[in-house]
């Protein structure tokens, strides 16, 4: 009974693992064409039964972990091994193969949807709990998502030994981050019921606290 059990498990593991090669383009294509529509779907979502929930995309958090898992991929293939596995100096030493860097992409890329949520419910004059803030957190992960994914690949580019290429990294990388902040006003507009300008500036808020801590972060690992 407990072999049957185990191998009941392992064929739903299967059957979710590889349904992601399904619905992670279709849940890409639908946050780069209509963030603020996947936001507000997201919203929808978590008014909906546990097991009834993002039933034709997958889970925002799964789909920032694996749109970082993809972009790290892509690092391997190209430009090889992280200089920070490499390095043994302050908290890097703790980075020591490509699992833990991975973990340590998605805790700093999951940031900014923690700030950004917490912002939101602020500015609601919200109590922050986790109920609050779980709702816009998992909204936010399909817009940080692709940003994530887009700034990762930007860095990737900035890697490689050719200044036309470091140079298209660059505009990539500050298209991502223009892009992102206007989908961010936009959002916060619509939740607070305000104008795209007030929207833009709790959004610069969030944005500033977000890179603080990611560059306050980054020197402890180099």
């Amino acid at each position: 009974m407990h072999f049957m059990g185990l191998l009941k498990s392992l064929d739903e593991l299967l059957y979710e693992v590889m349904s992601w090669l399904i619905f992670y383009p279709i849940t890409l294509w639908r946050s780069l064409r209509r963030p603020l529509a996947m936001m507000n779907y997201s919203d929808r979502e978590q008014g909906q039964a546990e097991e009834r929930q993002y039933a034709d995309t997958l889970p925002p958090p799964l789909f920032l972990l694996i749109s970082l898992l993809l972009v790290h991929a892509l690092e391997l293939l190209v430009v090889g091994d992280s200089p920070l596995i490499a390095s043994h100096q302050r908290l890097a030493a703790l980075v020591d193969d490509d699992t833990t860097l991975l973990i340590m992409r998605l805790v700093v890329f999951s940031v900014f949807p923690i700030i950004f949520a917490a912002q939101v419910v602020r500015a609601q004059h919200k109590v922050l709990t986790r109920d609050t803030l779980r709702r816009p957190f998992y909204a936010q992960c399909y817009a940080a998502a692709p940003f994530a994914l887009v700034l990762s690949i930007a860095g990737i580019l900035i890697q490689i030994d050719w200044l036309e290429v470091q140079f298209a990294g660059v505009m990539l990388g500050a298209l991502a981050l223009f892009v992102f902040g206007l989908v961010q006003a936009r959002w916060f507009a619509q939740h607070l019921h305000c104008s795209v300008v007030a929207g833009f500036g709790h959004a610069s808020i969030a944005m500033v606290g977000s890179l603080a801590l990611a560059l306050i972060s980054a020197p402890l690992f180099s």
